[in-house]
């Protein structure tokens, strides 16, 4: 199954995922990373946090960012370069956290494409960044 090819791309093409973040995904994703931080895992010791309740790891929001350039702009068949991230607040347990991704450059002599990405929780940003992927020619 064939995302989309780089002469279907156009820079301000955009496309967007949400997800309601679990005490379930976050368990998930410490126990696949083994980031066992105990402000995302333990309610005790995150409420002496700043934070004062669990939250979400940073890079589970990251994915969500994967998640959209992986499946849908530009799809399978992209592969990831680079990305940069910044983290700008905390996802807590309820959060619906939408990504999204938007072409800001296509360069097409080298097939890479960047985009803007950003996660945000209500309408606010959480994480922000650019990423860069290489997307298949058609004729390729």
């Amino acid at each position: 199954m064939q995302g989309l090819f780089l002469e279907e791309l156009s820079v301000g093409q955009s496309a967007e995922l949400t997800r309601v973040v679990g005490a379930a995904d976050i368990d998930a994703f410490a126990a696949v990373t083994g980031d066992n931080n105990p402000v995302h895992l333990d309610a005790a010791f995150a409420a002496t946090t700043s934070f004062g309740e669990r939250i979400a790891h940073g890079m589970l929001s990251a994915g969500y960012i994967s998640a959209v350039i992986g499946t849908t702009l530009p799809g399978s068949g992209a592969i990831y370069l680079s990305q940069t991230l910044r983290f700008k607040r905390p996802v807590k347990i309820g959060d619906a956290v939408t990504a999204r991704a938007t072409i800001t450059d296509i360069d097409t002599a080298k097939a890479r494409v960047t985009l803007a990405t950003v996660c945000l929780v209500n309408a606010k940003p959480v994480v922000e960044g650019e990423a860069v992927i290489m997307v298949p020619r058609k004729d390729a």
